[in-house]
């Protein structure tokens, strides 16, 4: 049976040489993904506990075609950014940052990762993307060596997970055991393993308040892009299959982008508003499936206009969405902002993903995971949380457990940490 790479760390190697496995180990590896076979190598990785396998046994395939994928194939999407700040001045060769007045730019692939799972649900959720010009890596361009262990966090806590692939430079100088090289490698193990650890703690649902209905299509993987960048922490489902109608949880969802739906989908998409929610959507003209003899209008403005539809509300933009950027923000003013997942302050470079905690852990209520894509965060950064939490503590690789004191504001918990590294969960109880 062939491995499943959902729950391995690992990394696409081409030096098969025996001598590297005790490298291999320190990266927290446990697979490795070869370009040929290699006995004597094979047989030193088993001796050491790590598995094997050959590159040329995975489909790399871009978001369009992943779906086409056999059934029993292992695939991963060719997407991807590589992640971590790409606006800013630079500091060094290791670290960006934001100007006064400049909001850093995030590059980031957690939306992918919901979307695979969404689309799906019986395959892993893996990314194959490379360190190159298709991930936005210039030529001249030396990433950062933290951002491996970057690209690995946003996968785990997003319930994938990323083939490792190593810059040619920075690989090149861990090969020649430069000591910065080798410490970004060091904490790149000890992050893995603190994932591995806590592997029960990611992937779980997130919050439904803002529920986003995808296919595989680039324009809509943008849109859900940008609402994991405000924090809004979105459910997505299916466009072909979408949720039943809940308005005590689902306050938007949202039907921008998609095909016209068949007469029974479009029926229970509809039956969302009806019930209470407020069902937002972009197709205009000809193409406008969701127009219904009961839709009543209730507001115009400039680039949409609302209708009232049973006890909920049609909010119809008159043109397809063409800033994922501005769009989000009118999504989280349609659900108002004390009814957001998540809010950060102080951390203008960290994305915020808040989900239920995994059944029968005794792990909390509710879990808020945090990661920064840009350099360390010293000062406080101050969390909102929907929901009420008398206690929260905070897990991190680099330090054990630490308790936190938690305020109720309205509807909201706020929690302040004391800095962020590069991962930090908070289980809420």
């Amino acid at each position: 049976m062939p491995l499943n790479l959902s729950t391995e760390i690992a990394v696409r190697w081409s030096e098969c040489d025996p001598k590297l496995i005790s490298l291999l180990k320190e990266g927290g590896i446990t697979t490795v993904l070869a370009p040929n076979r290699n006995k004597a190598f094979e047989a030193a990785g088993r001796e050491a506990g790590l598995k094997v396998e050959m590159l040329a046994d995975i489909q790399f395939l871009p978001l369009d075609s992943i779906g086409g994928a056999a059934p029993n194939a292992r695939a991963a999407l060719t997407n991807g950014a590589w992640p971590g700040v790409s606006r800013g001045p630079r500091i060094d060769e290791d670290q960006f940052t934001a100007g006064a007045s400049a909001v850093p730019w995030v590059d980031a692939n957690g939306y992918l990762y919901g979307i695979l799972r969404a689309l799906y649900p019986d395959r892993p959720a893996l990314l194959g993307y490379l360190p190159d010009g298709k991930a936005g890596v210039k030529a001249e361009t030396l990433v950062p060596y933290d951002s491996l262990e970057l690209a690995l966090v946003e996968a785990w806590v997003n319930g994938g997970n990323y083939l490792l692939s190593l810059e040619p430079r920075y690989h090149a100088r861990l090969m020649r055991g430069e000591a910065k090289a080798l410490t970004a490698w060091r904490r790149l193990g000890r992050t893995a393993r603190w994932l591995v650890e806590h592997g029960r703690l990611f992937g779980q649902p997130t919050f439904p308040a803002i529920t986003m209905l995808v296919e595989p299509k680039d324009g809509l993987a943008e849109i859900t892009n940008l609402l994991y960048r405000q924090n809004t922490s979105p459910a997505l489902a299916p466009a072909a299959d979408p949720p039943a109608p809940d308005p005590s949880r689902l306050l938007a969802l949202l039907a921008v982008g998609i095909e016209p739906p068949r007469a029974e989908i479009r029926g229970r998409i509809l039956r969302h508003a009806e019930a209470g929610t407020s069902l937002i959507v972009d197709a205009p003209g000809d193409n406008a499936w969701w127009r219904d003899p009961q839709l009543k209008l209730v507001q115009h403005q400039e680039d949409r206009e609302t209708y009232s539809l049973g006890r909920g509300q049609v909010v119809a933009y008159r043109e397809a969405i063409a800033d994922p950027y501005e769009f989000a923000f009118d999504v989280i003013d349609i659900v108002t902002q004390k009814r957001r997942a998540a809010r950060l302050w102080n951390a203008p470079t960290a994305i915020a993903l808040a989900t239920s905690s995994p059944p029968g852990a005794n792990r909390g209520r509710a879990l808020l995971h945090l990661i920064n894509y840009g350099s360390r965060l010293d000062g406080e950064v101050l969390v909102a949380v929907q929901g009420s939490y008398p206690r929260a503590t905070l897990l991190r690789p680099e330090a054990s457990a630490k308790s936190l004191s938690t305020a109720q504001r309205g509807t909201t918990t706020e929690i302040t940490l004391p800095e962020l590294e590069r991962v930090g969960t908070l289980v809420l109880e």
